[in-house]
């Protein structure tokens, strides 16, 4: 019955690991942008809802709503404001992530300045387990988190399958030239990939609140995550990235039968390196020919 509630403990880590993957593997495939400050995006999604639905006492739509224009507006503004000029004085992938992760330690600071340092949790009825069978408890919050997965992905693949704006975005990751060759604006695209992929960390930054809780330095776990499942998924494969998210939260709780909980991070780098070896190209990626 342990190994049985490691699992779905897994499967709703997962879902949430999927759904901040997806966000990471969208801009980087996108743009080729090493968007390192995607965990802090986040961080201020989980502490911009807790602060408008666990302080101010708002609805919880208010607080969802308020996480969502916060996210895209960083997003949008490191787009803008410091990819965009790195990139035009030929700034190399380095410098940019030099520039990302200056970004994550400012946030992180001040959130804490702001919010303070310590854990933080988001009080909701809905994150206390309810026993289904013997010794099995599962949260409302897990079949809230499947069916926004559902909803979210759905309309995701019809956004990047049937829209112009999804269809020009997965242009922009095979050829930028071939986007201005059709008339098409790379940097315009680009804002939309930071607003999709930015707005894509809220409900995954509420629910990991709600159940695990929070602190200003998460984001470097988030991110940590969003990497791995990038890699081996497939860079370029948001579907990929949701996949190998899913696997990793099952992968680190069921291991939880047999290691330490300090172990769990070192089941990611295993699937990691063992992936790097067998498979560079990733589960859903195409193997380069030089």
């Amino acid at each position: 019955m342990l190994l049985l509630q490691l699992f779905v403990n897994g499967i709703q880590v997962g879902i949430l690991y999927a759904l901040t993957a997806v966000g990471f593997s969208l801009i980087f495939g996108s743009t080729k942008i090493f968007h390192f400050a995607h965990g802090a995006t986040f961080v201020i999604a989980a502490y911009i809802f807790q602060f408008f639905y666990g302080a101010l006492g708002l609805h919880w739509i208010v607080g969802v709503i308020a996480a969502v224009m916060a996210t895209v507006t960083f997003g949008l503004f490191l787009n803008r404001f410091v990819y965009v000029p790195i990139q035009r004085h030929e700034g190399s992938y380095f410098t940019i992530f030099v520039a990302s992760f200056g970004s994550v330690i400012i946030v992180q600071n001040l959130t804490g300045i702001i919010f303070g340092r310590g854990f933080l949790v988001i009080d909701t009825p809905l994150s206390r387990g309810v026993e289904v069978i013997d010794n099995l408890l599962v949260s409302p919050l897990l079949a809230i988190a499947l069916l926004c997965a559902v909803v979210i992905f759905g309309g995701l693949h019809l956004v990047m399958t049937r829209s112009h704006i999804g269809i020009a975005l997965r242009a922009l990751s095979e050829s930028p030239e071939l986007v201005r060759t059709f008339g098409l604006s790379a940097r315009r695209l680009s804002m939309y990939a930071f607003a999709l992929g930015s707005s894509l960390v809220v409900p995954a930054a509420i629910f990991t609140g709600a159940t695990s809780g929070l602190n200003p330095a998460i984001g470097y776990h988030v991110m940590l995550i969003s990497l791995i499942s990038t890699i081996v998924g497939g860079v370029g494969s948001i579907w990929g990235a949701a996949i190998v998210g899913l696997m990793i939260g099952i992968a680190e709780n069921v291991a939880l039968w047999q290691v330490g909980s300090q172990w769990s991070e070192a089941v990611s780098f295993a699937i990691l390196f063992l992936f790097i070896i067998f498979r560079p190209s990733g589960l859903f990626g195409r193997a380069s020919v030089h």
